[in-house]
């Protein structure tokens, strides 16, 4: 008589539309941690300032947009030191197009590994989104000094208590990027010249969004892009909560977080439907 096989893991075809794998998720979160320790040294490694670059990349901008758009087109700021505005809009749209871009390219970047090795494909949004998380908090701490500059200084600044809810943006920021770049990223492996439009299609999107000016600064006849765009509320409240002066109400808010739940969902199923077959499309 042949010993009973008892398997520890049994591999099966996917067949509801959402399936998070919430379990497997939690067993892999080693393989997270390895990803984000790879993607880091990998992206630094032979680098002179290394992490730094984190802060000079936003800090570089902040300067031209200043220059730009406070002194020559004299764009107002709400009364929001120039410094402060552009480097906190700045920061949040690092962030935002960071999860976006790399959640585009997941099946294309990773083809080689997911027709190898299983585990969750979960892992790599999942990986991006810690990633970027780590350049985000190092560019936080660098505006923290700015606003404490600032504030000794005398600027118009009133922060409120919400600034504790600062990690609820970023998760909420991270839901946009990952949800609309997993709905790309099931397209590209088809369509890989939508890339290029993409691409185009993000650069432009900024100026949509309140980077570089105010809500206040729009007029109203186009006040509906500030709602159709979902990453313009999660960066006014950030200057509402940091620094008491935003344009922004709460079917704005609502609207950008029906948005952001219909792009996960849809972002979610097209990625569970696209990696059972996608490997013989790449």
């Amino acid at each position: 008589m042949t010993e009973k096989e008892n398997w520890s893991m049994i591999i099966t075809p996917k067949r509801k539309l959402l399936d998070l794998q919430i379990r497997e998720l939690i067993r892999y979160r080693d393989l997270i941690f390895l990803f984000v320790k790879r993607d880091f040294v990998t992206q630094y490694k032979q680098t002179i300032l290394g992490p730094l670059w984190f802060v000079i990349n936003p800090l570089i901008s902040t300067v031209m947009y200043t220059f730009v758009f406070g002194r020559l087109a004299n764009i107002g700021t709400d009364g929001i030191p120039h410094t402060l505005f552009y480097y906190s809009g700045t920061m949040l749209w690092i962030f935002f197009a960071g999860c976006f871009n790399d959640s585009c390219n997941l099946f294309i970047s990773n083809s080689n590994i997911f027709g190898k090795v299983y585990f969750p494909r979960l892992v790599i949004p999942i990986n991006y989104v810690f990633s970027n998380s780590i350049k985000i908090v190092v560019q936080f701490v660098m505006l923290i000094f700015i606003f404490i500059y600032f504030l000794l200084s005398g600027a118009p600044l009133q922060p409120s208590w919400f600034m504790l809810f600062f990690p609820f943006l970023i998760i909420w920021l991270a839901a946009i990027g990952v949800g609309a770049g997993l709905i790309i990223s099931s397209l590209t492996t088809k369509y890989r010249d939508l890339k290029n439009l993409v691409t185009f299609a993000l650069n432009l999107a900024m100026y949509a969004t309140p980077v570089v000016y105010p809500l206040s600064e729009i007029p109203e006849r186009f006040n509906w892009l500030a709602y159709a765009n979902p990453v313009c509320a999660p960066i006014e409240l950030f200057r509402a909560w940091f620094f008491g002066s935003a344009s922004i109400n709460n079917s704005m808010i609502l609207a950008s977080l029906g948005i952001t739940v219909l792009l996960v969902i849809c972002g979610l199923i097209l990625f569970n439907q696209n990696e059972r077959n996608f490997i013989d499309v790449v």
